[in-house]
């Protein structure tokens, strides 16, 4: 049997963990959402939504990956064979976010160019919307593509095809070893010259003055858990990917604390340079801090814009920002993509240069069709709003009540974080996996569902709203279980991988042999399924299945 691609050591995984928790959202998302909630006080909330939902989940994610070693779909499989529907949910929700992720890369490639010469002119949202992406006023699907977009996304796809088909250590995690290091560098810059302009102190006093009365407001508590659930990259798929790339003995629980709280002081980083900027902003135009802030596409393509052409050094600030851009979105679609390319390799036993050149190839060919045209920020805008609210929290919720309650395998996720981690876990964390976690989620979903099915999306007609939204997300739900349908094949992952955590597959590779021997190549000694009860023996003395009690 062969043995699972890996990454060379425990740091070539954390960087690139941290590569693909670090994106776009830690820039442009967290430090609107802290000055909306509380400014100063909201760290209390986003650090409680840190311990008790994004450490756990990532936990959750590092087990089910690294204990199963494969991608979702095989881990899944291998947990049950009635779970592996939710394995591929969560692949599709990769692809989908990874075909328009490329198109906002594009669009910071392009900005970094266009910073030099300040193309955006006077007016940087006309620029934009109209000389740049060329939206036109009707919204509807077509195949009128935008030169300055198309050109630079193929280039992403280029680069991608070259870094995905180089193999787990060589492509993705050199990538993250390069990226990250010079994102950090090029960010932390950016916050040192954002901090010297006139103004700054007023941004950073807006951003960080506490409002302690919005504590008691549920809405801000559901930001914080929100905000912490859609940075750390967790709950679909990612996670599992990069874990079951790992060497059998790895500290799971000591590197999701690492990969979890750099994620949270780079988002902290993040607040500090755009508020510093933001705040200059406000001043250089006689106007309040808010009313400046803004987030998302609307902070990054015209509001730093209007920054760069009335600071000091504003061509540094615009090269900085617009290129750390494109380092964090590119660590991070590397992540997203290799989820979608390690599931297909799984399941049907290719070689992963004719599955990166298939998936890669399809998922670029998609790509542009759809966001490099003029009506493509329109269909980024309402698949964004889908593929993260409804598709990443239902697939993460479903997941976690499937483990914990259905299947009841949560305790052999503890046991195994336990004997390969130096930070041990137990009852407080079962809790909050099985309790709070499905609570946290199941709101967010239920609330984003009936606000979209009540109010609709922004002034998207229903049509437009429901082939992108609701269509897509219900086709995900849908081929997604046809894909588990389907039969492995014979060279797929499951029948040729061995899994050494787990011993000696059987001839269906669906199964845990009970007492097999870890790493044994023999024929199989058994044909009972485990499971993990009290009653099931313990595999190895240095795999106990009652662990001492920890968090």
């Amino acid at each position: 049997m062969s043995r699972r691609e890996q990454f060379a050591g425990r740091w070539a995984f954390i960087f690139a963990a941290i590569g693909s928790a670090v994106g776009l959202g830690n820039i442009w998302r967290f430090p609107y959402v802290a000055y909306e909630n509380g400014g100063g006080a909201f760290i209390v909330p986003y650090l409680v939504a840190l311990l008790t939902a994004g450490i756990p989940l990532l936990f959750f994610d590092y087990a089910i990956g690294h204990r199963f070693k494969g991608s979702p779909p095989l881990a899944f499989r291998r947990l049950s064979k009635w779970a592996e529907s939710i394995g591929w949910w969560q692949v599709l929700i990769c692809f989908v976010i990874g075909v328009y992720y490329a198109a906002i890369i594009a669009y910071a490639a392009m900005y970094t160019w266009f910073s030099f010469g300040e193309r955006w002119g006077d007016d940087p949202e006309a620029f934009f919307f109209g000389e740049y992406l060329q939206v036109p006023e009707r919204v509807a699907p077509t195949l009128e593509f935008v030169p300055a977009v198309f050109w630079p996304m193929l280039v992403v796809w280029v680069i991608l095809l070259v870094v995905l088909g180089a193999g787990v250590q060589r492509g993705i995690a050199m990538a993250s070893l390069i990226g990250i290091p010079v994102l950090f560098i090029m960010f932390i810059a950016l916050v040192i010259v954002a901090l010297t302009l006139p103004g700054a102190m007023d941004g950073l006093n807006a951003l960080f003055t506490p409002n302690w009365s919005v504590l008691s407001d549920p809405q801000v508590w559901i930001a914080a858990y929100g905000q912490i659930f859609f940075s750390l990259s967790v709950g679909f798929g990612i996670m599992i990917t990069y874990a079951s790339y790992l060497k059998r003995r790895t500290n799971l629980t000591g590197s999701g604390l690492m990969v979890g709280f750099t994620n949270s002081s780079f988002e902290i980083l993040c607040g500090i340079g755009v508020f510093s900027a933001l705040g200059f902003m406000a001043q250089a135009n006689g106007v309040q801090v808010a009313d400046v802030v803004s987030n998302g596409i609307g902070l990054a393509f015209i509001a730093f814009p209007t920054i760069i052409s009335e600071a000091p050094l504003g061509v540094l600030i615009g090269v900085l920002f617009f290129a750390s851009l494109v380092f964090a979105g590119f660590t991070s679609l590397v992540s997203i993509l290799e989820v979608v390319v390690s599931a297909v390799k799984d399941k049907l036993g290719w070689s992963r240069w004719t599955t990166v050149s298939v998936v890669v190839g399809f998922s670029g060919i998609v790509s542009l069709l759809l966001f490099s045209t003029t009506t493509g920020i329109n269909v980024l805008d309402v698949t964004d709003a889908w593929a993260n609210n409804f598709g990443i929290v239902g697939a993460a919720l479903v997941a976690v009540v499937v483990v914990s309650w259905l299947l009841r395998r949560l305790d052999g996720m503890v046991s195994h974080l336990n004997a390969v981690s130096s930070f041990r876990v137990g009852r407080i964390y079962k809790v909050l996996v099985a309790v709070i976690l499905p609570i946290v989620l199941a709101y967010m979903w239920v609330s984003d569902v009936v606000l979209k099915a009540t109010e609709g999306y922004g002034d998207f007609p229903a049509w437009f709203v429901n082939t992108f939204g609701w269509g897509m997300s219900i086709a995900l739900i849908v081929v997604a279980i046809l894909l588990a349908l389907l039969p492995w094949s014979q060279r797929s992952a499951l029948h040729s991988e061995l899994n050494d955590n787990l011993g000696p597959e059987s001839v269906t590779g669906e199964e845990e042999l009970a007492g097999a021997v870890p790493g044994a190549r023999g024929a199989p000694t058994g044909h009972g399924r485990h499971v993990d009860t009290p009653s099931s023996p313990p595999r190895n003395p240095s795999h106990p299945e009652h662990p001492e009690k920890g968090v």
